[in-house]
């Protein structure tokens, strides 16, 4: 069966009439037009265990030093700058290897 697709169905008309307010209704036809109320305070929310232990983790990563080796950044930076930094691609692969095989386990 084939069908053909011509493009978007003609606009439905809307009738508006300059100068006369209309009062917003809701799809089910209820007044939009008056404030609504906020959820009763009955409401709560509890953490799962693993939400709990991530936001302690946050905390503590927070408070932690960054432990950044000041020094031996300075150090890659200088040779960055100068040309001189060179990657040991084997000793690249060798790590991402052991990193994947610590993943596995």
């Amino acid at each position: 069966m084939n069908h053909k697709i011509q493009g978007l169905p003609p606009a439905m008309p809307r009738a508006v009439e300059t100068g006369a307010a209309v009062p917003a209704r809701s799809p089910a036809g209820g007044d939009r037009s008056q404030a609504v109320d906020a959820s009763p305070a009955a409401d709560s929310m509890r953490l799962t265990g693993e939400a709990a232990g991530l936001q302690a983790l946050q905390r503590e990563l927070g408070s932690a030093p960054a432990g950044v080796d000041v020094e031996k950044v300075e150090q890659v930076r200088a040779a960055l700058a100068d040309g001189s930094y060179r990657v040991d691609a084997q000793q690249v692969a060798d790590r991402l290897l052991a990193f994947e095989s610590a993943l596995l386990k």
